[in-house]
């Protein structure tokens, strides 16, 4: 009698394990972790060579499209930018003995991944101005080794969203313009997840997620230029919200799992998943000191404790809803940087960023290896033409060794201890700006 207890408890705890197992852990989500979080600043722009510094209040190209839409009534005539921005970094996990579970270390788990953007700027008039854009400023991919030892937690995910933007800005005075804009976002998630066959002798089984979703935003600007020389920027995005939904993959499960998973209703079933994009309010100036010397600084939030809640829903037949609490921070951002013409044609930039982390050490995982994160950037642009300007510019990205520990929630997971020693990213952002003509007096 006892026996059968004790199987039947067992059993039970499978089954809520499992069930664990389908709120995706809020998206495993890639620890190309920009601006504190899952931001990106890096969009292929020239403000890769300045750690982002001048972000609002640059304005000095079409990106200012997404960075402050206010900043195109700046731009003389038509402009169009084209970028390209590779990605590379290192995030390796090494274990202690804590660790429970045998396996790999999980190899390189930052993914390498291309981006690009694109923006164009239209004047109506002097003062009036519409541009578009496309660019991809959220997400990143996460992939380990599948057998490494943290596979019971997470293999490999990729989150990305990609926002169109349609935008409009017009100059109210000789000193002040407004701007505004959609964001339309398509979102892509991806998850996959080893289940530990507990019951049954047999290899681990796979549990996968897949979905696309859209999500809508605004992007709103206001530039403040008190002399000819001077200038202040203030950028705000909206949240968006993205609400994925899946009938979760299984494969390689067990007999006695395949069975306990069906009768309780988890195969078969579709996993809701409401999460929030964060909001962003982003202060800049920019000061040109002389002919060839400019100086800009940025101040900025992102509301990360908001993104840390996602809304969960399982669709069985006895559907269940419940809030995740993730227990991420809001971040806070700061960067300084500056622009040089050692010639008529040439432009240099350097600048330095910080963004404190998304999460404490104490609630650092596998799906957000994140940290304090140091930008270092620099960058050069040349007048090709009067019409054509081509630029290079490299970022550095240090979050150094990161130390993490996930308590063993039972026989399924177990204990994951350890460190991601020497987290980097590198950017690399080729980019070219057409100017299509110019205002007519």
């Amino acid at each position: 009698m006892l026996h059968a207890i004790g199987r039947s408890n067992r059993l039970e705890s499978l089954a809520v394990c499992a069930l664990g197992l389908l709120l995706p852990a809020t998206m495993a989500m890639a620890p190309e972790s920009y601006a504190g979080g899952f931001f990106l600043t890096e969009i292929g722009t020239p403000d890769v060579g300045l750690a982002s510094a001048g972000y609002a209040s640059r304005a000095q190209d079409a990106s200012t499209v997404f960075t402050n839409p206010a900043g195109m009534t700046r731009i003389s005539g038509s402009q169009l930018l084209v970028g390209v921005q590779p990605i590379y970094g290192r995030e390796v996990f090494t274990p202690d003995n804590r660790t429970t579970t045998s396996g790999t270390d999980g190899g390189n788990a930052l993914v390498p991944l291309p981006g690009a953007s694109i923006f164009y700027v239209r004047s109506i008039t002097q003062d009036l101005k519409i541009g578009i854009g496309d660019c991809t400023y959220f997400g990143g991919a996460l992939e380990y080794n599948l057998n490494w030892v943290g596979r019971y937690y997470l293999q490999g995910a990729t989150i990305l969203g990609n926002s169109i933007l349609p935008s409009i800005a017009y100059r109210l005075n000789r000193w002040l313009s407004v701007g505004a804009g959609l964001n339309v976002m398509v979102g892509y998630l991806k998850e996959k997840v080893a289940i530990r066959n507990v019951l049954s002798a047999s290899s681990d089984g796979q549990m996968g997620v897949k979905d696309w979703t859209v999500g809508v935003g605004g992007d709103i600007g206001v530039l403040i230029e008190p002399a000819s020389d001077t200038r202040f920027g203030v950028q705000y995005l909206t949240p968006v919200a993205l609400d994925f939904s899946d009938v979760p993959h299984f494969s390689g499960l067990g007999r006695v799992e395949n069975a306990i998973f069906i009768k309780r209703g988890i195969i078969g079933s579709s996993v809701d998943l409401n999460l929030t994009v964060p909001q962003q309010l982003v202060f800049s100036a920019f000061r040109q000191v002389s002919p060839r010397l400019a100086i800009m600084a940025d101040a900025g939030w992102q509301d990360w404790s908001e993104f840390g809640n996602p809304q969960v829903g399982v669709n069985t037949a006895n559907p269940r809803s419940v809030t995740v609490e993730l227990r991420y921070q809001d971040t806070f951002h700061l960067a300084v940087g500056g622009q040089y013409q050692p010639a008529a044609r040439w432009t240099l930039s350097a600048g330095f960023a910080f963004d404190n982390s998304m999460v404490s050490s104490a609630s650092r995982s596998v799906s957000a290896p994140v940290g304090d994160q140091y930008r270092f950037g620099t960058g050069a642009q040349y007048a090709v033409s009067d019409s054509v300007i081509a630029g290079f510019a490299y970022e550095f990205m240090w979050q150094g060794d990161l130390s993490m520990y996930q308590a063993s929630r039972g026989p399924v997971r177990g204990t994951l201890s350890g460190q991601f020693s020497g987290v980097n990213i590198n950017f690399f952002a080729i980019n070219v700006i057409w100017k299509l003509g110019s205002d007519k007096p």
